[in-house]
């Protein structure tokens, strides 16, 4: 989806400084395809909530020769660019939070780019540079490991060398016994 100069600035409140916080989603979403303009409800720590933009998305980093795709939420004050985007990576269900450095447990990004924030000097478009570089160095984020499928009993009560006997007439044949060594019904007969 394309998000045009306009439409972002209708889909931002009064309160935020328009043309500038506009300008810098526009050349962010330029660079990154995958990220997407959305008003929502932030929940800060202490339990207020506020509407905010947000980038919501995913940022290509390479990491060991393989392009990821981390999933990530740039939330964007209306003190912004005077206040640095609070961001998060965002873990799939099958992915696990890397706690780091840079990685609180609860996700929220905490590079050094961002507590040294400079309104002057600093952009949105730089901050996700740095969290391609930082990302490609250390990713934020793991695949869950997958438990071993458990075994039913069926497959641990046989573990045996299987003795092949001959009959009387040289066709082969396995001997099976019973958990509870009772003999196996003759043919036709039945347990009911």
């Amino acid at each position: 989806m394309s998000f045009h100069g306009h439409t972002l600035k209708r889909m931002l409140p009064k309160t935020y400084l328009r043309k500038h916080v506009t300008h810098d989603i526009h050349v962010a979403l330029t660079y990154f395809k995958n990220l997407v303009p959305v008003m929502d409800r932030f929940v800060y720590n202490d339990g207020k909530t506020k509407d905010l933009m947000s980038l919501t998305g995913t940022i290509p980093t390479m990491f060991s020769g393989k392009t990821y795709n981390i999933p990530i939420c740039l939330w964007i004050e209306e003190t912004y660019p005077q206040t640095a985007p609070i961001c998060y990576v965002k873990p799939t269900r099958e992915m696990m939070v890397v706690t780091g450095s840079y990685i609180s447990s609860n996700g929220e990004i905490l590079l050094p780019y961002l507590q040294h924030w400079n309104k002057d000097e600093c952009d949105i478009v730089s901050l996700l540079q740095v969290m391609v570089a930082m990302f490609g160095e250390t990713p934020p984020l793991s695949m869950r490991p997958h438990p071993e499928p458990e075994q039913t009993s069926c497959g641990l009560q046989y573990y045996r060398q299987a003795e092949v006997l001959q009959d009387i007439d040289g066709s082969s044949y396995l001997p099976l016994a019973r958990e509870d060594n009772e003999p196996f019904q003759q043919e036709n007969e039945s347990n009911c």
